[in-house]
């Protein structure tokens, strides 16, 4: 009988191995067992869990976390999120005063606010959100606030109630160049998202936003959309490598050298960002407390460059 040749599963060509400066904290100590408990006690939904972020040790022994509401079932399938795609249930009009009362709790002095998309709403979970603002600042008065929020169809209705309730800043991720928006976020638009920045701008919000590299983009598309976003005046840019969540998930085309995004961070500067935070494991939260004040980032860079000099 002929033998038969051993047909691999993947190409092992096509298997990219993870570099050596892609190295995850795991989760412990007792700051860590303290939000676990926080977060579980209180029925939260964190994205740190659902979307499988490499900095969650880091954070949640700091003591933080970035708080998930609306549920964890998002009505989108974007090709990169671990979030789980499907019906969500109903909202749940108490989630406000309980994502407040944990932030107590929890006595940070800066708290994130991040939600799946709830497109089969008809005010896309915009009141929710308003009302979570809202809430958080009653009970917190002291602590500053970053909502990560989602495009809300584009409906400058449901972004005014986000500018009404005022956090300290507001962030729409773009997520990927424009040329891979179609694969990486399937129900979205480029432009829809960066006239959602504008309108936000508009409105007096200090803006923020972030993009994954490492998925088909090149060096040039990064930095033209760089300049699209300069263009709507957004203050705030992170760039961090995409790292694929499951098999079914779009996989790394390239895992992005240090170095790279330490130049696409400088480019930024020079483009005129006021925050620019570049890096394989930034994350759009990462860090986030430093993005609230006007020039800190942007004053720390132009230090750098006198003592360079």
């Amino acid at each position: 009988m002929q033998e038969l040749p051993v047909v691999s599963a993947i190409p092992t060509d096509t298997i990219i191995k993870k570099p050596n400066w892609l190295r995850v904290k795991l989760p412990i100590g007792e700051s860590y067992k303290h939000v676990r408990g926080l977060v579980d006690n209180h029925k939260l939904h964190t994205i740190c869990e659902s979307g499988n972020c490499p900095n969650m040790g880091e954070c949640w022994g700091e003591g933080t976390a970035t708080f998930m509401i609306l549920g964890n079932v998002c009505t989108r399938s974007c090709a990169f999120c671990a979030v789980a795609t499907g019906r969500p249930e109903a909202v749940d009009w108490d989630e406000p005063q309980r994502v407040a009362e944990a932030i107590h709790l929890m006595r940070v002095k800066h708290a994130v606010i991040t939600s799946v998309d709830r497109d089969e709403l008809k005010d896309g979970g915009s009141i929710i959100w308003h009302n979570t603002i809202k809430a958080v600042k009653a009970l917190n008065p002291n602590t500053t606030l970053e909502t990560l929020i989602p495009d809300f169809r584009g409906f400058a209705d449901q972004i005014q109630r986000i500018i009404d309730a005022a956090p300290e800043v507001v962030s729409h991720n773009m997520e990927t160049v424009e040329q891979n928006t179609r694969k990486v976020r399937i129900q979205a638009k480029y432009r829809r998202s960066l006239d959602v920045l504008r309108i936000l701008k508009e409105g007096g919000m200090r803006t923020k936003t972030g993009m994954m590299l490492g998925i088909g983009e090149t060096k040039d598309e990064v930095i033209e959309s760089m300049e699209h976003l300069r263009a709507v005046d957004v203050d705030v840019l992170t760039l961090g490598q995409y790292l694929q969540p499951t098999k079914k998930h779009l996989p790394v085309q390239r895992y992005v050298h240090p170095d790279e995004f330490a130049e696409l961070r400088e480019i930024g500067y020079e483009l005129g960002f006021d925050y620019v935070e570049s890096g394989p494991l930034v994350r759009s939260s990462y860090h986030s407390e430093k993005h609230v004040y006007q020039g800190y980032g942007r004053n720390k860079w132009m230090d750098e460059k006198r003592i360079a000099v």
